[in-house]
């Protein structure tokens, strides 16, 4: 049995992908997870599974756009690999609220830094399945270019790794 943090791409925002987290506690146990907790209102939940990372991947992303009526994607981690994601943060000194992980199911693009437009001086570092980015005005006012290649991502602040993180801890 093993411990995941599963990220839900686009739920509860701007009042689209409305799902409560009681309810998505519901899909994941339904889904045979086990200490299933949430936290926030952002489609983030941890729990425990005997299943694979792609298993898991694939059937809370089956059983959410059944839920919602759209696909959401959904990007799956280890605690260890959580843990890895803060401690190469690339920007450890800048303010928590302004850092940013983008979180892929697959390595960032190879040319992704040849063809990042930051025109608010935001600085963009790939990592191993996600890319790291300081918005020095906030995320809100950017109009950073970040050329996924049309690969899904979901983006949460470092705040909310370091939380996620802490309550796999305890």
């Amino acid at each position: 049995m093993g411990i995941f943090i599963a990220l839900l791409r686009g739920i509860n925002v701007g009042g689209t992908g409305l799902l409560p987290m009681k309810d998505l506690t519901g899909l994941c146990s339904g889904l045979g997870f086990l200490a299933i907790r949430t936290y926030i209102q952002s489609g983030n939940v941890i729990f425990e599974s005997r299943l694979s990372e792609e298993d898991i991947r694939s059937s809370l992303e089956k059983a959410v756009a059944r839920r919602v009526g759209k696909n959401v994607d959904v990007m799956v981690r280890t605690p260890a690999e959580m843990r890895s994601i803060l401690s190469n943060n690339p920007f450890p000194d800048k303010e928590p609220a302004r850092v940013a992980v983008a979180f892929l199911c697959e390595p960032p693009p190879k040319n992704l830094m040849k063809n990042v437009v930051a025109p608010g001086g935001e600085q963009v570092k790939p990592g191993k399945r996600e890319v790291y980015v300081y918005y020095p005005d906030g995320m809100g006012r950017s109009k950073l270019k970040l050329p996924l290649n049309g690969a899904a991502a979901t983006v949460r602040n470092i705040n909310t790794v370091t939380k996620l993180v802490a309550l796999t801890e305890g």
